[in-house]
């Protein structure tokens, strides 16, 4: 019979293991017991979702934060326009949007939008509220700051033929655009709000999430309840969620005495091991690759490190390979790379890595010309100040191997530890010498990673305050490039030359291990912190 298919046995034995990995164990033990694959559980409404943030928002405004921090208390308050499928990520799907159509030449998007969307205060949602909310992320007022206002420069206008119909058209295609929309970040607030007030956001939530607001208790907590009107029938399951801002040995404790059921950011390799030893099948663990790194930010307006040969002289000291090994198996900096997650298909191989300034295997050679090139610039007994966040792991370990790494080129490093608040405000004032920043986001996509690299006029979060027109070009370049090899190209280029002037340059990329309470169910972990925050779909089995 082999013979007639066209088959050789070993061809069909492959096609059977292609077949059968298409099935689910449960199902595939169910067709060899003649049975049909078991119902998933029926969602069960009720309870209080209990989790743990490190810190807490310094104020309301999703257009201008960027942290974690802010965007788990604050997510589930919000509908966006799409929203990330978390168990088939990085594929989107709808959230305002019932569907969606992209031209032929990818230069206008046009969003149907569901009918009968009330925000919290039970005025109604329109298409007007959806152009104010983009408008305001893409063309920010005086006063606004929109922290990815250079994601959405490609927009050139934004029609609503009708409440129900938003089209966005394009000045050029930008290839990560459909994410874009999927962001969730993106609040969609009242566009009367923002008209009576542009600032509204800093002070107020007003969204039409699952979710409405409660309290917020400075130091405390912050909390929210089940939104009656919400537009999707049947949801959310949960009555309400409590968001509690701890420290991470807090959280841990919580965890092992049941007062908390999640912590969505991530716990170290030892705290995952104390939980799992004391709670077993109490919890459940998920573990994998994080879009997340903290590079070294330099502030090029404190000399000498104006000098690239300085910022240069600071990356290359650096032993990234063995800090790798180090620090892996007590925080979750886990993966060395350079400006695109490793992993990730435009990232960098380690061998071509291995040939950018502060990348080398060979961190005696490293280490030798960062002392030549600090001497070249007429720099010695150099003396810098870290500003760090309050957050332990990974920063404090970050900050103990850079210190280090300094000291054998002849430079002090001394840390300032400052709360999310008062880092935040000193990263936007230029208040440092040398921080620690992050990048991370919502989706592996350069026009994303990147931004902390374009030119501060054009990209807020550039905290280095930098401006380098070579950078821009190769970003927006990128950004309007839907061929994959050349983009990668582009991309590649863009990171040689960036960790070349090292205005800020990736110490370490980032390992989640994130742990829930066994009761909490349809909560999916992604490659994001940032997503799957909405807690619209989550529901408490007990």
């Amino acid at each position: 019979m082999n013979g007639d298919l066209g088959l050789s046995g070993r061809r069909l034995k492959v096609l059977i293991a292609a077949v059968l990995a298409l099935l689910t164990a449960a199902q595939t033990q169910a067709l060899a017991q003649g049975k049909p694959a078991p119902a998933p559980p029926t969602p069960k409404h009720g309870g209080i979702l209990e989790f743990s943030v490190d810190a807490e928002p310094s104020n309301y405004d999703c257009d201008a934060n960027i942290s974690f921090a802010f965007l788990h208390p604050i997510a589930p308050h919000y509908s966006t326009l799409l929203k990330f499928d978390a168990p088939h990520y990085p594929q989107v799907k709808g959230d305002l949007a019932t569907s969606w159509s992209v031209s032929a030449d990818r230069l206008t998007y046009t969003f149907k939008l569901h009918p009968r969307v009330l925000f919290h205060d039970g005025s109604a949602m329109t298409s007007a509220d959806v152009k104010a909310s983009y408008e305001r992320i893409a063309h920010p007022p005086a006063g606004v700051i929109s922290a990815r206002q250079v994601n959405f420069a490609a927009i050139a206008a934004i029609d609503t033929p009708d409440a129900e119909t938003v089209v966005f058209r394009l000045r050029w295609p930008e290839a990560a655009m459909l994410a874009n929309f999927a962001s969730p970040w993106n609040c969609i607030y009242s566009a009367a709000k923002l008209e009576e007030d542009p600032l509204f956001p800093q002070k107020h939530i007003l969204g039409t999430g699952a979710f409405t607001f409660v309290e917020h208790v400075v130091g405390d907590h912050w909390s929210g309840k089940r939104f009656e009107h919400y537009f999707e029938p049947d949801r959310p399951y949960l009555d309400g969620y409590r968001a509690d801002f701890s420290t991470e040995a807090k959280a841990v404790e919580g965890l092992e005495k049941g007062t908390i059921m999640a912590k969505f950011g991530s716990v170290t390799p030892q705290e995952r091991d104390h939980l799992v030893e004391s709670l077993g099948d109490k919890i459940v663990v998920s573990d994998g690759p994080w879009i997340n790194n903290i590079p070294h930010t330099f502030n090029p307006k404190r000399p000498p490190l104006g000098d690239a040969r300085v910022r240069r002289a600071l990356s290359l000291a650096i032993d990234r390979w063995d800090a790798a090994k180090a620090l892996s198996n007590i925080s979750f900096l886990k993966y060395v790379g350079g400006v695109m997650r490793p992993g990730f298909a435009m990232a960098t191989p380690d061998a071509e890595l291995a040939t950018l300034p502060g990348f080398s295997h060979d961190i005696e050679a490293s280490r030798a010309e960062a002392r030549r090139l600090l001497a070249e610039a007429g720099v010695k007994d150099l003396h810098l100040k870290l500003a760090n966040r309050t957050l332990a792991s990974p920063y404090f370990v970050a900050a103990d191997y850079l210190i280090e790494a300094w000291r054998r080129i002849g430079v002090t490093l001394t840390q300032e530890k400052l709360d999310n608040k008062h880092w935040q405000a000193a990263m936007e004032q230029g208040n440092f010498d040398v921080s620690f920043d992050f990048v991370g986001d919502y989706f592996d996509d350069p026009t994303l990673q990147l931004t902390k690299f374009v030119s501060t006029d054009l990209s807020p979060v550039n905290f280095a305050n930098s401006q380098d027109r070579f950078l821009d070009a190769l970003y927006i370049g990128q950004a309007v490039t839907t061929d994959p090899r050349l983009r990668t190209k582009i991309v590649r280029d863009f990171e040689r030359h960036a960790l070349t002037q090292a205005y800020a340059v990736p110490f370490l990329w980032w390992n989640r291990i994130v742990i829930t309470s066994a009761a909490v169910k349809n909560w999916t972990m992604t490659p994001s912190h940032f997503i799957e925050q909405d807690l619209t779909d989550v529901w408490l089995d007990k």
